[in-house]
């Protein structure tokens, strides 16, 4: 078997191909999932049980489990799935790939959904040069749908060829005769082999020619298969290296589950065993051993139906088991992979439910607490924005300019799932007082929305400069920092709406804070026409310091109005 560095380079390459699939699918999915997307799948995943159905429908239908586990982690990262609701879902996607295996043994055929991959892309070629935003974020939401199937098919093709070449391993012979340990030396073939094969489906055929050659019996194909469900769990790793750290502990989630059944199975080793021989026996099966009468041939040719019984057997041990420790194994994946600084780049509402039909007077409370996080997250944004424009680490300055624009992207969603729960308070049978209420957070949500675009536009001018090498010189970003300075005075008194205290502002200081960046920025342009006309700095530096520094006082506008509407929502509460 020859393995050259080009096939090496084309192995990189599949890797490459299946993770920026992965990526497209999550950041496509972000963009198109609304409210319907996401009540379907919580209703799909509303408990253990409807999470581990839902698994084993999905992996039953694509017929791959590791497709189903890189979707999960795709909806995780995402924010359509929470940790506990993903585990659900990938016990039953390992449920769902034993569907496969009794197609394959009781009709001798699976389908190959990469097949169907290219005409997909071709179907949603229209959509992706689509001018239409929403219709050009389904066609990449399909394209990275279809290359993640197409990415894990070259993988597969990609690495070496050792079912062409199964005498590579008939080696393994010699190693099955040690009891125990041989039982845990197929354990790690089996995890090894599918770590590099990269499909359990391909590691279960060659298990299938190692056992027809007679290197090894049944209980030793029964370990290597248990060793696949630990070496199928790397798919999934891998397409959480391009995803946030929610995502990261679901794939982990995916690990810790198979390990644990696998050890569990391998303390039940011979029962389990025994169980198949029993059942077989009771269908009148052949049984895959070479006894009663029975051949090698006939023994051989029982394998496939006794490993499909001993892995439907697991997989259901382990979850019926497992099931009820759901909460437990998210709980140990947090401490074993710690959220990261990106962690609130994650869209997720947390105390408003969506879908919540009955309203009350109660339902404000509610939308206070999200509101307050809405602005929680804005004034990180806003904090983020000003350390941009002193940033001189380059790796820093990109990370920093990446969070910002994924803050912008869930503010604009927060905006509108915030303001359609409020509208539906307003229209429903609540008193006049909470009416107003909800009115105000409505305009109030409006503003911070406003507060997060002019911080993405203020960073937008910053970019611009940066990647125009336009220098602002030292008194432009002086200048610049004073104005941010009595902003700040503004996005201080934020906090003021989840105070639990009878505090009003007094907004008529606040206006007139406002007035007082508004003349500073007036005679701020004033002295840039003045250094424009006397070549103080060049031309293009100037128009970006006047974009700037203008923005900041449309920015200074939107947090009055923010601190105007706590004050209404305030007085609401008399």
């Amino acid at each position: 078997m020859n393995y050259s560095f080009f096939d090496l380079l084309r192995l990189v390459g599949s890797l490459a191909f299946f993770l920026f699939g992965m990526k497209l699918m999550s950041e496509s999915l972000q963009k198109v999932a609304g409210d319907k997307m996401r009540n379907i799948l919580e209703a799909m995943t509303s408990n253990r049980v409807k999470g581990v159905l839902t698994g084993i429908l999905i992996t039953a239908i694509i017929q791959s489990s590791s497709a189903t586990t890189v979707m999960v982690v795709s909806f995780v990262n995402a924010g359509l799935l929470t940790l506990v609701q993903s585990i659900g879902v990938i016990m039953g996607a390992n449920i769902g790939t034993t569907v496969t295996a009794w197609l394959i043994s009781i009709l001798g055929f699976k389908v190959d959904i990469s097949a169907f991959a290219l005409p997909l892309i071709g179907l949603c070629l229209p959509l992706i040069f689509s001018k239409v935003s929403k219709r050009k974020s389904i066609g990449e939401l399909v394209v990275g749908f279809a290359m993640i199937f197409m990415g894990l098919s070259y993988l597969n093709s990609s690495v070496p060829d050792i079912n062409s070449n199964p005498e590579i391993l008939s080696f393994l012979d010699r190693f099955s005769n040690s009891g125990y340990w041989s039982i845990l030396f197929f354990l790690v073939t089996g995890t090894l082999i599918t770590l590099v094969l990269q499909s359990s489906s391909a590691t279960m055929a060659l298990t299938l020619v190692i056992c027809y050659n007679g290197w090894i019996g049944f209980d030793m194909a029964v370990a290597m298969v248990l060793g696949q469900n630990i070496g199928t769990t790397i798919t999934a790793i891998l397409a959480s290296l391009v995803a946030n750290s929610t995502a990261k502990q679901a794939a982990m989630a995916h690990l810790l589950f198979n390990v644990i059944g696998v050890t569990l199975a391998m303390i039940l080793f011979f029962p389990f065993e025994h169980t198949v021989i029993w059942i077989m026996t009771i269908f009148d099966m052949h049984l895959p051993y070479a006894i009663n009468g029975q051949t090698i041939q006939e023994a051989n040719a029982a394998m496939p139906m006794a490993l499909t019984i001993y892995h439907t057997i697991f997989n259901l041990f382990n979850t019926l088991i497992l099931i009820w420790f759901v909460p437990s194994i998210a709980k140990l994946v947090k401490r074993l992979v710690k959220s990261q600084d990106d962690e609130d780049t994650i869209f997720k509402l947390k105390y408003i439910q969506t879908g919540l039909m009955n309203f009350d007077e109660l339902s404000t409370l509610q939308a206070s607490k999200e509101i307050d996080v809405f602005m929680q997250r804005t004034i990180k944004m806003y904090q983020m924005v000003k350390d941009l424009l002193l940033e001189d680490n380059p790796k820093k300055y990109e990370k920093t300019i990446q969070r910002i624009a994924k803050y912008e992207e869930i503010a604009d969603r927060m905006d509108e799932e915030i303001a359609i729960f409020l509208t539906q308070i307003t229209r429903s049978d609540v008193s006049k007082s909470t009416a107003e209420k909800a009115g105000s957070m409505i305009k109030l949500v409006s503003r911070i929305e406003s507060v997060s675009d002019s911080c993405y536009m203020i960073a937008q001018h910053i970019q611009f400069a940066r990647t125009r090498k336009l220098n602002l010189n030292d008194d432009m970003v002086k200048q610049l920092n004073r104005l941010f300075l009595l902003i700040d005075q503004t996005v201080s008194k934020f906090s003021l709406l989840s105070n639990s205290k009878t505090m009003y502002l007094q907004i008529e200081n606040e206006r007139k804070h406002r007035d007082n960046i508004n003349e500073t920025i007036d005679k701020l342009n004033i002295e840039h026409l003045k250094a424009i006309k006397k070549g103080t700095y060049k031309y293009k530096a100037g128009i970006v310091y006047n974009d700037i520094f203008t923005e900041q006082g449309v920015l200074a506008d939107h947090c009055y109005h923010c601190l105007k509407y706590i004050d209404e929502i305030g007085k609401c509460k008399e």
